[in-house]
């Protein structure tokens, strides 16, 4: 009886991971040693936040992403905690605010300015007061506006509107009472109608955070878990914890039935916590064990076997937390899919490890970048809470095709809409709602914000040079970058003769049809 392998084809299957270089890192870092499971570090296309060392309260650093290499031991921090920072989160459609929550029971949204900081930031834009106790666990809602979810130490989950003008923020809109222990984790499905949390009690519980009801509830006893994590939609869910004799275990649930796991699978006997990370464009899912310097990848299929190992990045530094780039951050002519922002507390670096699918061309690959998630909201937040779902807004990641800027507040000034037209037109073929209808109110509110841009001095308009925003993106200071940069204006070069040319031949072919139809008339 002969053995036949089964070979499954994937143009995932030679991911690796590659170690930025040591200019590229950022060095003398004084990272946490709080001892709280979560990630640590927040990452957005501007700014890289860590949570840091500090006497007498909480602290956190923001470093602009291009700021590498040693920093200023008096680096201004944003330092208005009471007690130890848990974790912190970037708003998705805002670049330039990031809620905090921390051991004083409280939760705090910042707003971190575009230029450089020159001293500690200590006041809030809002402090949201409703827990009792210290507060875990903070998560924006992935589609709708201004929603933030936190979880606390009382054992409840609170729905919060940041659409007010009160500076502080007493009653949550909601207060999800289903817990019976400390939740250690949160997810969301696509759309944010669905919530998964995974409990101290070891339950995995599917809630509807609106009604504030448990759809689902799972009680295995032979997995014990500690993080849960939404598959996109595939309608299964991932856990990582510890089996009953405490080795490392990874499962896959269905959504649907949380009876018994898909899936279970022992790792190693390591004690630390495993991260999971799903990348929902690539099916791709990256496990991150704290305490160790590896990173574990699988591809997600419909069909058993379910998950698919591919690869796993190993290296000699263990890392206390990891930070996360958005799509919209990557490097495309790279051909990065994901990208890690590792935290190393023996050598107080934090070092970015780029996934990258291993590709001779330098041009941008459709195949391995399909439509994402953008920078603008879906729903308005009042619009959620009244019970409407949409799915997030897609933007295309090729160079110059989407409007990824998540500032939706400033447009780009008129002068300069001549210029990058062909961009901006390029932009809007990009983005892809679910639901291609605009209401009246978001037509009206644009034109009100273009009217506020207009009256705004000159100095305070956006300044772009060939294209590129120069306050975002600083001049080259390698000799790699300064390639990177003349590579990507080569190839926008590239595209705008493409366009020239297809736009010649449309000339002549009208001018040919008015001939015809000119000698058409003239023999009548």
């Amino acid at each position: 009886m002969s053995w036949h392998p089964q070979y499954r084809s994937s143009k995932f299957r030679h991911v690796y991971g590659k170690a930025a270089s040591k200019e590229k890192c950022y060095d003398c870092v004084p990272i946490t040693r709080n001892v709280h499971d979560n990630h640590f570090c927040a990452v957005n296309p501007h700014f890289i936040a860590v949570v840091t060392e500090c006497a007498g309260g909480g602290a956190f650093l923001v470093i602009p992403i291009h700021q590498t290499g040693k920093l200023d031991p008096h680096y201004p921090k944003i330092c208005g905690h009471k007690g130890s920072v848990l974790d912190i989160k970037w708003n998705p459609f805002n670049d330039f605010v990031i809620a905090s929550c921390s051991e004083d029971a409280t939760v705090k949204i910042w707003d971190i300015p575009k230029h450089l900081l020159t001293r500690n930031v200590t006041s809030p834009k809002k402090e949201l007061l409703g827990h009792v106790r210290r507060v875990g666990l903070i998560e924006w809602h992935p589609t709708a506006n201004n929603i933030l979810f936190s979880s606390g130490y009382d054992y409840k989950i609170m729905i919060w509107n940041l659409d007010t003008k009160e500076a502080v923020i007493s009653n949550p809109v909601k207060i999800l009472d289903a817990h019976k222990d400390v939740v250690l984790s949160m997810s969301f499905n696509t759309d944010g109608s669905l919530l998964a949390t995974a409990c101290r009690d070891r339950k995995i519980r599917l809630l509807d955070p609106r009604a504030g009801t448990v759809l689902q509830e799972a009680s295995y006893k032979s997995h014990r878990v500690n993080k849960v994590l939404f598959l996109g939609n595939v309608k299964k869910l991932f856990s990582t914890g510890t089996s009953r004799w405490n080795n490392r275990q990874i499962a896959l649930w269905d959504q649907n039935d949380l009876s018994v796991p898909l899936l279970e699978e022992d790792l190693d006997g390591s004690s630390g916590l495993l991260f999971p990370f799903y990348d929902s464009d690539t099916h791709m899912l990256y496990v991150v064990g704290k305490g160790d310097g590896n990173i574990r990848y699988y591809e997600i299929s419909p069909e058993k076997p379910y998950l698919n190992y591919l690869m796993e990045y190993r290296s000699h530094l263990p890392q206390k937390g990891i930070g996360m780039m958005p799509k919209r951050g990557l490097e495309v002519s790279a051909c990065e899919i994901f990208r890690f922002y590792k935290l190393i507390p023996t050598k107080s670096l934090i070092e970015p490890i780029s996934m990258i699918v291993p590709r001779r061309s330098e041009s941008y690959q459709e195949d391995i970048y399909p439509l994402t998630t953008g920078a603008q909201p879906a729903l308005t937040a009042q619009e959620w809470l009244n019970g409407v779902n949409k799915g997030p807004l897609l933007v295309s990641l090729r160079p110059g095709s989407g409007a990824v800027n998540s500032l939706p507040q400033f447009l780009e000034p008129e002068p300069l809409m001549k210029t990058t037209d062909l961009s901006q037109h390029q932009g809007r073929g990009g983005r892809m709602p679910l639901e291609d209808m605009q209401k009246p109110s978001e037509i009206e509110d644009s034109r009100k914000q273009l009217k506020v841009e207009e009256k705004l001095p000159k100095n305070e308009q956006m300044c772009l040079s060939n294209g590129f925003d120069i306050f975002e993106c600083p001049p080259p200071k390698t000799e790699n970058e300064l390639l990177q940069m003349f590579y990507r204006q080569q190839e926008e070069i590239r595209r705008l003769r493409e366009l020239v040319n297809q736009r010649d031949i449309q000339i002549k072919q009208l001018e040919l049809e008015l001939r015809n139809l000119c000698m058409d008339t003239g023999s009548y």
